[in-house]
């Protein structure tokens, strides 16, 4: 009887815990060759290359999707995800952004890749609070550049509670 308990909890903590970004890739490699024409498998490994850093052949899976995936709220994501990764491709390093924001708190470009710097490596909080800083400062900066970087990274995110404050404190800004 205790090791019937023991095997539920030994595959729930699996279950859990995080796949290596890189072994995905991998595996999800191997699924597409055993099944070319499965359209889903090619959305999950261009999902799986985005986090391991593949952008560019995440890009051409993306694109050769058929229309009733295209449109599949992930590949929309996906895409609004390689929009941020591409603004970094030729970015300086964040490092040298926070320099130049601390020597110039108005340099609302190098908040705006500061925080699609955040949002890319994980740390979406920081590159919210980039943009909304830029909203704060200057909301018509390049055609409201702080508002549209706010709502593609609304969509890409997956933290329902975190979006709502954000959205929240946006909409505060936007109302004043």
């Amino acid at each position: 009887p205790v090791e019937e308990a023991e095997a539920p909890v030994a595959a729930s903590i699996e279950a859990a815990a995080p796949l290596d970004p890189h072994a995905e890739v991998m595996r999800l490699r191997k699924a597409v060759e055993a099944e070319p024409d499965k359209a889903e498998l090619k959305l999950d490994l261009a999902l799986a290359l985005l986090a391991t850093g593949g952008a560019h052949e995440a890009g051409q899976l993306l694109d050769a999707l058929p229309a009733n995936l295209a449109t599949d709220d992930r590949a929309i994501r996906a895409h609004a995800r390689l929009g941020f990764t591409a603004l970094l491709q030729d970015a300086p390093p964040a490092e040298v952004l926070e320099a130049a924001i601390a020597s110039n708190p108005d340099d609302l470009r190098a908040r705006h890749l500061l925080g699609v710097h955040g949002i890319v490596s994980g740390d979406a909080e920081a590159g919210l609070e980039q943009f909304l800083e830029m909203l704060r400062r200057n909301r018509a900066f390049e055609g409201g550049l702080a508002r549209q970087a706010l709502l593609d990274a609304f969509r890409i995110l997956d933290d329902d509670d975190l979006v709502g404050r954000y959205r929240r404190r946006m909409a505060s800004l936007l109302l004043v």
